[in-house]
């Protein structure tokens, strides 16, 4: 007999009362070390009392109006993004794949608003997510999702991730965009070539084409800049972001320049709940802190520090440990085990961290993290592998991390 709640996700059987920061309290009193924060969500971790605060005030003023009418909150969350991206304008949205489906929509029709009608098709990425909607999961191409949808939503030419090369080759008149995260996370916390990026952006000027970025995981101080791309020292022309710029509350938004934006006119678009009154001032209040002087300083201070620490783990388990990869406090652990085994073992240790493609799992914790939680975690990871070396019979290195 089928469950009440659609059974689409293997749940993990632990059911939790209330989180404290970094921490997360099931409902017989365990706690554990949420390096999952959400799937890269609660960027300033849970019942943070500055999100609290603004989200109770709004919540005694209003919770809805529709789009109908003017949102006060949302002028300035947009006014604010403007000040600190490149965007000129914005389309605030309830989700990622939402912010998503925005961006790929207005990519379409500014070719189509620029009299090339034709130029319909966006080049993406092999190992990309860019979520669940019809239109996402045909950009992500990964057939898992896409079995028994079909047909296919059509539009979308894939290539290697990192490849310029394959990139080029694959652009045909058709080709109006280029779709691409900076830092694959669902794909396994995979860091393009360097110049990547920036080859990407040239061959857009070069072609006439629109680059378009899915920061919905690696945005918002996740790699220890506001957003990812700025490492790389290019700007889009249109971006698509979520999760932690509503910190935990269903917050996503499609930021563009003016020039991408052309074709979304009156009524090209819409949402019923997205920029709500509640949304806007969680965004509004998240922004706040994650602007605030010193907070990127810190996140990049504690990822370098992390990132030695499990440096010294991966000596310290090699036969466990094939890689340590990603940037700022979007890490993934490439296993040489399966990373199940590896997710399972954590979360024996009260250490709760996701799995990702290419046998990885990431280290995602909220930015707010101490620096004695860092140490705690990294004592949990040490623990659970030497048990999992010890159930495997395989060979540790003891004493590489003392």
């Amino acid at each position: 007999m089928i469950t009440a709640v659609l059974p689409t996700y293997a749940r993990i059987d632990l059911e939790f009362e209330r989180g404290e920061g970094c921490w997360l309290v099931t409902t017989d009193g365990r706690r554990f070390l949420d390096f999952t924060a959400g799937i890269a969500v609660n960027v300033l971790g849970h019942a943070h009392p500055y999100l609290v605060e603004a989200l109770s005030a709004q919540a005694h003023k209003l919770w809805h109006i529709s789009n109908l009418f003017r949102i006060e909150g949302g002028e300035r969350l947009a006014e604010r993004l403007k000040a600190v991206t490149f965007a000129d304008t914005m389309f605030f949205t309830n989700s990622g794949a939402e912010a998503l489906e925005c961006a790929i929509k207005m990519a379409r029709k500014y070719q189509y608003a620029s009299g090339r009608p034709a130029k319909n098709r966006i080049i993406t990425f092999e190992g990309a997510f860019h979520g669940r909607t019809l239109a996402t999961i045909a950009a992500g191409g990964n057939p898992k999702y896409l079995e028994g949808f079909g047909p296919d939503l059509p539009g979308f030419d894939q290539v290697p991730f990192g490849n310029l090369d394959a990139v080029r080759g694959a652009i045909t008149d058709e080709t109006g965009a280029i779709l691409v995260e900076p830092i694959q996370g669902e794909g396994g916390v995979r860091v393009p070539p360097a110049g990547f990026l920036k080859g990407l952006r040239a061959l857009c000027d070069e072609k006439g084409l629109l680059l378009v970025l899915d920061e919905v995981q690696c945005g918002v101080g996740r790699t220890g800049k506001l957003f990812a791309h700025e490492w790389a020292g290019i700007t889009p022309d249109i971006m698509a972001v979520a999760k932690g710029i509503g910190g935990g509350f269903p917050v996503g938004v499609c930021l563009a320049t003016e020039e991408a934006a052309k074709g979304m006119t009156l009524g090209t678009h819409g949402s019923t709940y997205g920029g709500n009154p509640l949304a806007m001032a969680v965004g509004n209040a998240v922004l706040d802190v994650v602007l605030a002087e010193g907070f990127l300083d810190r996140v990049n201070e504690l990822s370098m520090r992390l990132v030695q620490r499990l440096a010294e783990l991966k000596d310290r388990h090699p036969a466990m440990i094939a890689e340590v990869r990603g940037q700022g406090l979007l890490l993934g652990l490439k296993m040489n085990v399966p990373s199940g085994d590896v997710v399972t073992a954590f979360r024996e240790e009260g250490l709760l961290a996701p799995g990702a493609s290419d046998n990885v799992v990431r280290l995602l914790p909220p930015l707010i993290l101490s620096e004695e939680e860092m140490g705690l975690a990294v004592d949990k990871i040490d623990r659970a592998l030497s048990r999992l070396e010890e159930a495997m019979a395989l060979p540790s290195v003891k004493g590489a991390a003392e």
